[in-house]
């Protein structure tokens, strides 16, 4: 990974899973069928082929039954269906990726300090989306959105066997942060790109955060606009093709539930912990 050329496989897929060609969507479709298992039953639309791309089916919406959000005020839920890759505590501004490995709070956050402050030794989740997880990306509570900072990087994969390779991956990964301030304090959304995602889309913004090789932030709270407010389990955003989402709370504000634990399977909506 580190020699292979990154950037260019991503727009190359990125092309073909967007493709409305017919022949080109059915055969990644029935391809990424028979490679990874598909519960098709709660999507929204059940046949794979009715999609009018890969992307239209990867992130496929599902019915509105599909997923349960506990509505206990208190109650933190998972942004996503994934994995638990690690979670716990924040110390001295890192956070654990792996055995051996961690990285900066900063640099997860794009060098912004400020931001980091608000977050140093409080707690994280670090939540891996497999290839056949649902792909929509959810609030984990309810905020309202002050700042998103897009920053370019790396796209090595998000595998548990890449996470405990690569030094500093989330750190160095492309990746779009999000700052929303909820009636408890601020709470930080982080989504990771990786191999062959093709983009990041959020439900606030036309385009596809990708590509582009600068830090560029935006400051909601200033510009005078209609305020993006999102209830708890609202839909936030979505991965063109898998990744992983890291959410971050400050120090002495919640707690994580004893169940939830590294290499725990979560759904969207079920509880990670709370206030």
């Amino acid at each position: 990974q580190y020699i292979v050329p990154q950037h260019y496989l991503s727009k190359f897929f990125g092309r073909l899973a967007s493709s409305k060609n017919k022949k080109i969507k059915n055969y990644f479709i029935t391809y990424f069928l028979k490679k990874h298992s598909i519960n098709m039953s709660e999507a929204l639309i059940e046949d794979p082929f009715e999609y009018e791309s890969f992307n239209s089916f990867f992130t496929r919406e599902l019915k509105p039954n599909a997923r349960k959000v506990i509505a206990n005020n208190k109650t933190i839920i998972s942004p996503v269906d994934g994995m638990i890759s690690q979670i716990g505590e924040i110390k001295e501004g890192r956070i654990f990726q792996a055995k051996g490995k961690s990285f900066t709070l900063t640099d997860l956050l794009g060098k912004n300090k400020k931001i980091a402050n608000e977050f140093d030794n409080g707690k994280f989740s670090t939540i891996y989306l497999a290839p056949k997880d649902y792909h929509r990306i959810h609030i984990p509570f309810s905020g309202t959105l002050r700042k998103m900072t897009y920053i370019p990087g790396d796209l090595f994969s998000v595998n548990p066997a890449t996470v405990n390779s690569v030094n500093n991956l989330f750190g160095r990964n492309e990746r779009l942060v999000c700052i929303f301030d909820t009636i408890n304090g601020p709470m930080a959304v982080v989504l990771v790109g990786a191999m062959i995602v093709n983009g990041i889309r959020v439900v606030w913004e036309k385009d596809v955060f990708q590509k582009k090789k600068k830090i560029q932030s935006w400051d909601y709270l200033s510009q005078n606009e209609k305020l993006t407010f999102l209830e708890k389990g609202n839909e936030l955003g979505r991965f063109l093709l898998g990744s992983t989402v890291i959410i971050c709370f400050p120090n002495n504000s919640i707690e994580w539930d004893k169940g939830i634990v590294k290499n725990s399977n979560v759904n969207m909506g079920q509880s990670l912990g709370s206030y």
